[in-house]
């Protein structure tokens, strides 16, 4: 018998944060969460996406043992905005049990019905920003900070507990090593025609405060260009405020590419970081005392660069300018000594992302799934 409890507690909390340590502890492609980061965004207090969602989180037991974990989240702007009734689960965790996992999303799915929704969909986070999606494939590749990583079996539960496949994203791995010089050549031109053609310039950024004045608009460009995609919900400036903290500290001027207009209006941004995987996993997810050290000699020397975020106003989309937003952070890429590089996850009917890898060596590596199930009231 499974048995199912709300997390009402710090140490309730702990465990829920901390169970797939022990899920995942002999694999090699697992990437721990970062500790701090799991405890600012399911506390209430901390994170600013409870303006507009409700959540709950539930630890399955099994014989005494903790065996999985889920989170059920109500983002009421997601609601509106869409007219779906749909609930989101996330965080979900479970050993090879099916009792276990059925136990799980039925849980979620009667939280739901109670607050009068018609379905459940995910795995998603309160907002875009958050890590989405379960893996389906690629199971035998390396993680990244901004994913989650799941065994095998879980999208085999998923499909026994009658969730269907709602939407996928990819992950392309593009090897630096084999791009040859009439490669470099050939995106520096179509980048060069596409600036030159529509006004454009590159804001070359020596630190932080060069790009400084550019936060707000960054998001708010963010919220231009990702308005339609799966599931967005527009960020409230605490979001931003927030996200502006905690993460922008960490930049590399080489991997941040702000192109601007005649006016200094910004046209569109990418924004790269150098891999923390290796470090978040020697230090087991926790920043302090000493990963913290390796992040800072990870953003000088790697040999991985994550491709994190591309935004563009609707404009410049289909004229260039993503391509030269990524021509000039992987040349910074080649120059500082980086192999290869990591793209963020990409809807798969996002056509005009995929078109970028035409120029280089990319393969698909990973995809992951939003599952979807009705439900009954």
């Amino acid at each position: 018998m499974v048995d199912i409890v709300e997390v009402k507690n710090r140490k309730q909390l702990k465990e829920f944060i901390y169970f797939p340590f022990k899920l995942y502890e002999d694999n090699p492609y697992w990437v721990p969460p970062l500790i701090m980061d799991e405890y600012i965004t399911l506390d209430r207090r901390k994170n600013p996406a409870f303006e507009y969602c409700d959540a709950k989180y539930w630890l399955a037991y099994k014989n005494g043992e903790l065996v999985g974990r889920i989170a059920g989240i109500q983002n009421h702007a997601y609601v509106k905005k869409w007219g779906n009734k749909y609930t989101r689960f996330g965080w979900i965790d479970f050993i090879d049990d099916t009792e276990v996992s059925k136990a799980l999303l039925e849980t979620v799915e009667k939280w739901a019905a109670v607050q009068g929704m018609e379905a459940v969909h995910g795995p998603l986070g309160f907002c875009d920003l958050d890590k989405q999606g379960m893996l389906v494939e690629g199971f035998d590749e390396m993680g990244s900070i901004i994913t989650y990583y799941h065994h095998p079996y879980y999208k085999e539960h998923m499909k026994l507990h009658g969730y269907k496949k709602d939407v996928d994203w990819f992950e392309f791995e593009i090897d630096l090593n084999k791009l040859s010089q009439n490669d470099e050549e050939r995106i520096s031109r179509v980048s060069e025609r596409a600036l030159e053609k529509e006004g454009l310039s590159i804001l070359h950024i020596k630190n932080r405060n060069d790009f400084k004045p550019y936060f707000s608009e960054i998001f708010e460009v963010l919220d231009i260009a990702f308005k339609d995609l799966y599931g967005v919900v527009e960020l409230t400036d605490k979001q931003v405020k927030a996200y502006i903290e905690q993460y922008f500290s960490f930049a590399n001027p080489d991997y941040i590419c702000l192109i601007v207009d005649e006016n200094k209006r910004l046209a569109g941004f990418g924004i790269c970081f150098p891999s923390f995987a290796k470090t978040v996993k020697k230090h087991g997810g926790k920043l302090f005392p000493f990963g913290f050290i390796d992040i800072l000699k990870d953003i000088k020397k790697n040999d991985t660069l994550d491709l994190y975020l591309v935004g563009v106003r609707p404009e410049y989309k289909k004229v260039g300018v993503p391509a030269a937003m990524v021509n000039y952070c992987l040349k910074n890429a080649l120059k500082n000594g980086i192999k290869k590089a990591i793209a963020s996850p990409q809807l798969e009917n996002n056509h005009a992302v995929h078109s970028l890898w035409r120029f280089f060596d990319a393969r698909l590596h990973r995809r992951r799934r939003c599952f979807l199930k009705k439900i009954k009231k």
